[in-house]
């Protein structure tokens, strides 16, 4: 590091992505990316006047894309604000309203880094022996508090009933639930947006939407909230979406046949790889996202990980207890899940 550095970031340990390979031939299920290709409806944005746009701004209130989010989850255009991915949402959350963060101990890695970064009291809520989240341990507290549901990297989700709680017991704390994975099987907090102005939903297009090239990311709250939020946006970055990101998240959006008909088909592979790894002894938590998490009591996590990455298979292994002797599998496509278990069978026979 340089000696220009602000001395609050230097013992800070940023976030590290999943590994991109640059190598052809690798089955790729690291990080959590749709199998499928965009909705049909994105190509036809793609086109000659599409690129002359390019040479002016987009609109920085992405005002169609916003109108396009309001109606399919049929709130007001003013309970929608949209950035940068899913993280850039968070990262205006965090600026807003982080004097003090709750967050599950083991959950989405970039909680604690923006909770440095933006220098915000912090306090990681350890999870049960199991793995999950106790709605009970977010109780009546002092601050914001932070849950993905379905949570990362477990897959295990709370039901609306189980937020609802966290609600009523925090009714002058914001609760920011990130539904990431919520499309692959879990209950959605939207329908309780208009009974609690205390939440904030943060959802992205890079799962369930098949656009994580796209870096598409949106939060839902009630209108004061969201006006927070984009007080945060027009001081940091007012053109935060391209023109390109607007165009194609527009399409995406109002496509939702195509958008049922992805999820439905990732679910159904997920159940089917789910037995067959426990058809092979794997210990599999109950997921409803679009991966497993996964362990198998002959061979520790970093062992098999490896053994996968030798036979050009790419899985998500942390490093750290109590969760070290798992995987995480993004669920590909079925002919990837075969494979996969075709040469997970060679790895424990061997």
């Amino acid at each position: 590091m340089s000696r220009f550095l602000k001395e609050q970031y230097k013992d800070m340990e940023p976030y590290t992505p999943g590994e991109q390979p640059k190598v052809e031939g690798l089955i790729k299920l690291n990080t959590n990316e749709n199998p499928y290709p965009p909705s049909p409806e994105v190509n036809s944005i793609l086109d000659s006047d599409g690129i002359r746009k390019l040479v002016r701004y987009p609109d920085p209130q992405a005002a169609e894309l916003i109108s396009a989010i309001a109606e399919f989850y049929g709130v007001e255009t003013s309970q929608v604000a949209v950035g940068n991915g899913s993280d850039e949402i968070l990262a205006f959350i965090y600026m807003a309203f982080g004097r003090k963060i709750y967050y599950p101990a083991i959950s989405y890695g970039f909680y604690p880094v923006f909770a440095k970064t933006f220098m915000c009291e912090c306090e990681a809520v350890p999870l049960t022996d199991d793995l999950r989240i106790d709605p009970d341990d977010y109780k009546g507290l002092d601050g914001t508090i932070i849950i993905a549901n379905p949570n990362a990297p477990t897959g295990i989700a709370l039901s609306r009933e189980d937020i609802r709680g966290i609600l009523e017991a925090n009714k002058e704390n914001l609760v920011v639930i990130d539904e990431a994975y919520v499309d692959f099987g879990a209950e959605s907090s939207v329908p309780l947006l208009d009974e609690y102005d205390n939440l904030v939903i943060v959802q992205t297009y890079s799962k369930s939407r098949s656009l994580a090239g796209a870096r598409i990311g949106l939060a839902l709250a009630c209108e004061d909230v969201i006006t927070d939020i984009n007080k945060m946006k027009f001081s940091f970055n007012p053109y935060n979406l391209d023109r390109l990101a607007i165009m194609t998240g527009v399409a995406a959006i109002r496509d939702r046949k195509y958008f049922e008909e992805c999820c439905s088909r990732v679910i159904k592979t997920r159940e089917w790889f789910t037995a067959e790894l426990k058809r092979l002894g794997f210990e599999v938590l109950p997921s409803k996202a679009n991966f497993v998490f996964a362990k198998n009591d002959r061979m520790p996590g970093k062992e098999y990980f490896t053994k996968l990455r030798e036979n050009a298979i790419l899985v998500r292994h942390f490093d750290k207890d109590p969760i070290s002797d798992y995987v995480r599998i993004t669920i590909g496509l079925d002919e990837e899940m075969k494979k996969f278990i075709e040469v997970t069978e060679k790895i424990l026979c061997g």
